[in-house]
């Protein structure tokens, strides 16, 4: 299966820097000189990185395939891409192609919604859930809210704050 490290943005400079999306949880071991990575679309790669470096919280690569600024531009949008080692995966943790569609719903089994995304966040990720009447709501993916992920039965449990989802009644007292 193959997992997105990054999305390569906009060129910038002269020299084939490029800004990158970053998608790994682990930039520092993932993004380093000489690290070599298919793309999607595939003729584009595999690229090689020839230098890495973060400016303002961003990071910025060059490649050795794409030295200048026209072959940098070709490469806006293109996925670097990485196969996943099963042995890598932890406990309780699912990557964005398992959660997206599935059924969203409550604790006591009334629908949300269906998952659509997974939004990364500072301090943890966000599923990103389309309600029956098209809200899209942005849930904390915390056990405290998001309880269980049911793979086998294509459901989340969320035991959601009131006033998290549009529909969610509010006692006023």
């Amino acid at each position: 299966m193959l997992l997105t490290v990054a999305i390569v943005g906009a060129p910038h400079g002269l020299k084939g820097d490029v800004k990158l999306n970053v998608r790994t949880d682990s930039p520092e071991r993932r993004l380093v000189v000489g690290k070599m990575y298919e793309t999607e679309p595939a003729e584009l790669g595999p690229v090689t990185i020839a230098s890495v470096r973060s400016h303002k919280g961003s990071t910025y690569v060059t490649f050795v395939e794409y030295a200048d600024r026209t072959g940098a531009e070709a490469l806006r949008g293109v996925k670097l891409v990485v196969e996943t080692d099963e042995d890598e995966i932890e406990e309780d943790a699912w990557y964005a192609h398992e959660l997206v569609g599935l059924e969203a719903l409550d604790p006591e089994g009334y629908e949300l919604g269906e998952v659509t995304g997974l939004e990364p966040g500072p301090a943890h990720d966000y599923l990103i859930v389309r309600e029956p009447d098209g809200i899209l709501t942005k849930v904390p993916f915390v056990k405290a809210i998001v309880t269980e992920v049911d793979l086998d039965d294509n459901c989340v449990i969320i035991d959601a704050p009131a006033g998290l989802f549009s529909d969610a009644e509010l006692e006023i007292d």
